[in-house]
């Protein structure tokens, strides 16, 4: 029953922020410009045919995904270059440009409207950013990249260089603050050591989000052996499988990288252990059950012998996709470049990271009673993971050793994703990009300011009923109002019900909001909410 009263109120968020739709969006002209760098699949890619020219999105699509992502998204890695290369020759693989770069990473999916939010990445933030004054193109950029790519490849090196040279000219030649988030810290920090005299020349401050900066031990892991999945819940059905997502990541040298850093003193080195059944040496052929560990550069040779068969089906085309040892070496010429990496004097560092979540750190195959016979089956067991604080994918402890000069180091509780759109986090970006202090109750994306005064609620029985209501009544006042000076009211009902099922109650609730237009411009609204269920 509360859940119906809570759609209630947002009805009623909806409706105050819908009532100052109409005004000119805020920009701030003194801002210093803002570029976004997202982490691993948080990019839309399109995938253009050479005959034609069409272009045609490849990821992120919920509805269809799976045949065209294993068409157009399978690749192979060329040690010679160092690139990972469509197995379709007919294709190339691009990253959409509009909006100064931001469409794509903002809603991967445009096309969703059921379940959007699953499909947001910089979504949230972009959207507050516009309300303190940022102004695309002008303020607000943004960098997406195919994250199938080593993070030093010198092809995206050389794209990240432009981008921050046009970012600098677009904005009036000032200084840039770079976001980025997950892998795309590991981007920027290689450009930062590959380039140290271009990040210096165009960037003042670099505030990196949930890096994996030593890894994401138990994460990569699973997703090695197993794949991994980037929507959960319903969508799922309709999106790319869990084993066309395995078949892309083996040739991903981004993968690789995320692999954890075996030289990293870790406080409690990362494992992956399994439960084996060997035979013994009575000689008599019985067989007993040992559970093995293995540290990181150890797990290779699992990785090795778990997928030495590892094949995929392309086009009628048997292919083979063992772990790949030149990626491997590959990784780790990556991880030195990393490792190596400096802070200019002039660029200040700064660094967010997720707590308070159980996050994988170490990961076990089998069990006393189901043990691994064959290593080549490992894939089709489910992990379970040993648990260290983070953010669900990244350790606390990987995400805090970026090896810098840090301004400041701050965990916030919450998701590897989630925290894109935590309010502390926006509190925290308003302080370190010069916007203003915060206030606790000033909504920026629509430019006013909404101040509770009451709030009842209350619930009783009566006659086999559950009944909760609720009265809530905010001032709204707005520097932009369309007020003719006359004082006046209007009332509105809203209604929300839930059919009963085994499970849940049959449950209404219905609403009553009113707003007095003041005569200096203010509104008071009230709303009067009560819903009504049959008691359990």
């Amino acid at each position: 029953m509360a859940l119906l009263l809570e759609e209630i109120t947002r009805s009623v968020e909806t409706f105050l922020k819908l009532k100052t739709s109409t005004q000119k969006p805020y920009v701030d002209p003194n801002l210093d410009p803002v570029l976004l760098v997202p982490g691993i699949a948080g990019s839309i890619l399109n995938a253009v045919d050479h005959d034609t020219g069409k272009e045609e999105r490849v990821w992120v699509r919920i509805f269809g995904a799976d045949h065209e992502f294993r068409t157009k998204m399978w690749s192979r890695f060329d040690p010679s270059t160092g690139k990972t290369i469509t197995l379709d020759a007919n294709t190339s693989i691009v990253v959409p440009q509009d909006r100064a770069g931001l469409l794509a990473i903002d809603v991967l999916d445009p096309d969703l409207m059921v379940g959007r939010e699953s499909v947001f990445y910089f979504h949230e933030m972009i959207v507050e950013m516009l309300g303190w004054g940022f102004e695309e193109g002008k303020t607000l950029f943004g960098f997406g990249f195919d994250f199938r790519q080593s993070n030093r490849l010198q092809e995206i090196m050389e794209l990240f260089a432009e981008k921050l040279e046009a970012v600098y000219k677009a904005s009036g030649e000032k200084k840039i603050n770079v976001i980025s988030h997950s892998m795309g810290g590991l981007l920027v920090k290689c450009f930062m050591s590959l380039h140290t005299d271009i990040f210096e020349k165009y960037v003042q401050n670099w505030i990196a989000i949930a890096a994996p900066f030593r890894g994401a031990p138990g994460y990569i892991t699973s997703t090695l052996l197993n794949g991994m999945s980037f929507v959960n819940g319903w969508e799922q059905n309709f999106f790319v499988s869990k084993w066309s997502m395995h078949q892309l990541l083996i040739e991903c040298p981004s993968i690789y990288e995320l692999m954890c850093c075996p030289y990293f003193k870790w406080e409690l080195p990362p494992v992956l252990e399994l439960w084996l059944e060997k035979e013994s040496d009575d000689g008599v052929g019985t067989s007993g059950v040992v559970l093995e560990s293995y540290r990181s550069l150890e797990s290779l040779e699992v990785f090795t012998k778990s997928l030495s068969d590892n094949k995929a089906d392309y086009n009628g085309e048997s292919i083979d996709l063992p772990f790949n040892w030149k990626i491997m070496e590959w990784a780790n010429e990556t991880k030195r470049v990393l490792h190596s990496a400096k802070l200019p004097p002039k660029v200040k560092f700064y660094n967010i990271y997720g707590t308070n979540l159980e996050t994988p750190h170490s990961v076990c195959y089998g069990n006393e009673k189901m043990p691994v016979k064959d290593l080549t089956n490992l894939r089709y067991f489910q992990p379970t993971y040993i648990c260290v604080d983070g953010d669900g994918t990244v350790p606390v402890e990987s995400a805090m050793a970026d090896g810098l000069e840090a301004i400041a180091r701050v965990g916030v509780p919450g998701e590897h994703r989630g925290i894109l759109n935590d309010h502390r986090v926006f509190r925290m970006l308003k302080q370190w990009l010069n916007v203003g202090e915060p206030d606790p109750f000033y909504n920026p994306i629509n430019d006013y300011v909404i101040l509770p005064t009451t709030f009842e609620m209350e619930e009783h029985h009566e006659n086999g009923l559950e009944v909760a209501s609720v009265k809530e009544s905010w001032d709204i006042t707005s520097d932009d109002n369309n007020s003719d000076g006359a004082a006046a009211s209007s009332v509105s009902s809203i209604s929300v019900s839930r059919t009963g099922d085994d499970q849940n109650p049959r449950a209404e609730a219905r609403a009553t909001l009113t707003v007095h237009s003041q005569n200096d411009g203010r509104q008071h609204v009230e709303l009067n909410a009560v819903s009504v269920s049959v008691d359990a």
